[in-house]
């Protein structure tokens, strides 16, 4: 896989996952991917597009639909793949209005916009 392959699908993953979250939340967004991609050896494509990881990848179109946010989750992927992790490894997350039967198997880190983060 190339750079920017990755690029794109850590962009389009921030996009579905967190486009109207603030910059930290979509950056938190990014460095769960990039520590999947890490911890399962695998490329950023491939964990996104694993089954059961991303509802976007079974629901929505993968093509952005609001080219500013993209543009702006572009922004954020790029500055996750330049920065040092600073969600201490988080590989899970969730929305806060919703209590997962997962979450409770896992260790609860912090909140970033919207999303509560797990490894």
């Amino acid at each position: 896989m190339t750079l920017l392959e990755g690029l794109l699908w850590l962009t389009l993953n921030i996009y579905h996952e967190a486009r109207s979250e603030p910059q930290i939340g979509q950056l938190a967004i990014a460095h769960v991917t990039l520590n999947r991609a890490v911890k399962r050896n695998l490329s950023v494509k491939d964990v996104v597009t694993q089954p059961h990881q991303f509802n976007w990848t079974i629901k929505e179109s993968y093509l952005p639909k609001n080219m500013p946010a993209f543009f702006q989750c572009m922004q954020s992927a790029y500055i996750a793949l330049s920065t040092k992790d600073f969600t201490a490894g988080a590989t899970h997350f969730h929305q806060e209005k919703v209590n997962p039967e997962w979450s409770s198997t896992l260790t609860y880190l912090n909140q970033y916009g919207s999303h509560k983060f797990y490894r």
